[in-house]
């Protein structure tokens, strides 16, 4: 079998559209993979690309979309949009799947080191080791285990159902508390972005609430780009339907009193098939945030999608307590590195070294919120964003 693999390249998406659109659309492949969401990625970063296709017995084995991204010390190829995806798999064909194993994917790695150029290395993070109960073949290279998890949700066939997998009877109490504190204080509503319009004034929003709060906090702010911001206007400008949506803007809307029209909550949430993602999401300040609006709006939230044909409510990537407290499921994730010069080895030692000494930075809350304050100093100092040049954290 691995004699019959064979790896090329490709420096654009256009040749490989059709059969890419076709592997996007298995459940098994990340939403982050999409043709349309790295297109909208690329069209603000506009990184050389180095789209990896590989064939087995002359049949489409795997697409990788990666982009090169230019450090002060190394030249790394990188999954589109790393910085901003919760989950990455590769494009994967049933058939590609079951025939991996380690001896495989061991000739797939070198054929990969053997077939990219002007890179020092490639970097493959957030893989799943286990994905929807299947294990991932590029998981099955040399890899170190991600600094940070996963959490989801799986939804059963009602509300009650789902509920009854965490603490019920919290969940309900906090749901109770909230809607009473948001109805003595004009009450509320839950909306959809809908309109064009309607969508970017609740992008902007969330990034002029979630700024402040990360400022608040001391955290640094990742959506302080003006790329990255862009990219989120035109994936929630996409084509949605019911069941597949790159961007989809949920809220909570004050309807009376004082605070009438004012956005309490706001997230961000993407799915294909039976599975979404939260890519976002932020509370507002004020005396409205004592009714706890974030917890209030991801109860409705899971409520809605329950009765929706959806497997998996994913809460993406980082350990927090409100994600531990609504999801049953927690998702190792790696990351694969493959040297292809000598300065690459160097710069895939420095990757695995980094990402053990960020989790055992994670241990211990208070070396990891002191380092997260010094961060967010330099990160929101005042100084031009858009004029930044590209660089990794070497």
């Amino acid at each position: 079998m691995a004699g019959m693999i064979s790896v090329s390249i490709h420096d654009r998406m256009e040749p490989l559209e059709a059969e890419w659109r076709a592997l996007e659309a298995l459940n098994i492949n990340s939403l982050h993979h999409g043709y349309d969401w790295c297109r909208a990625w690329i069209a603000q970063y506009k990184r050389p690309l180095i789209i990896v296709e590989g064939r087995m017995q002359g049949e489409l084995a795997f697409i990788l979309p990666l982009e090169v991204v230019r450090g002060r010390m190394f030249t790394s190829a990188q999954f589109i949009g790393a910085e901003h995806s919760n989950l990455n798999t590769g494009l994967l064909t049933q058939r590609f799947i079951d025939a991996a194993t380690s001896e495989l994917m061991t000739t797939i790695g070198a054929s990969i080191r053997g077939a990219v150029g002007n890179v020092d290395f490639v970097l493959l993070t957030n893989i799943p080791e286990q994905w929807r109960g299947v294990a991932m073949p590029f998981a099955m290279l040399p890899s170190v285990e991600n600094q940070n998890h996963a959490f989801a949700l799986t939804m059963q066939a009602d509300f009650v159902g789902t509920l009854a997998q965490l603490s019920a009877k919290r969940r309900r109490k906090k749901f109770s508390s909230s809607h009473r504190k948001l109805e003595g204080m004009g009450g509320y509503e839950h909306v959809i972005a809908e309109t064009s319009a309607e969508k970017n004034r609740f992008l902007d929003l969330f990034f002029e609430q979630k700024g402040a709060r990360l400022v608040e906090l001391d955290l640094p702010n990742v959506f302080a780009c003006p790329r990255t911001r862009e990219f989120l206007h035109q994936a929630a400008q996409l084509p949605q339907t019911e069941e597949r949506f790159a961007l989809r803007l949920h809220a909570l809307r004050m309807t009376g009193g004082e605070h009438e029209g004012e956005i309490p909550a706001i997230a961000g949430l993407s799915r294909k098939g039976d599975h979404l993602i939260v890519q976002f999401c932020t509370i507002g300040s004020g005396p409205l945030t004592q009714a706890a609006p974030g917890e209030l709006l991801f109860h409705l939230m899971v409520e809605q999608y329950n009765t929706k044909r959806l497997g998996l409510f994913d809460f993406g990537i980082g350990d927090m307590a409100f994600k531990r407290s609504w999801t049953n499921v927690e998702t190792v994730q790696v990351n694969v590195t493959i040297p292809v010069t000598p300065l690459g080895r160097l710069a895939a030692l420095k990757e695995e070294t980094t990402t053990r000494l960020k989790a055992m930075i994670k241990q211990n809350p208070a070396v990891y919120a002191f380092l997260q304050r010094i961060r967010a100093k330099v990160h929101n100092a005042p100084h031009d964003k858009a004029g930044q040049q590209e660089a990794d954290e070497d």
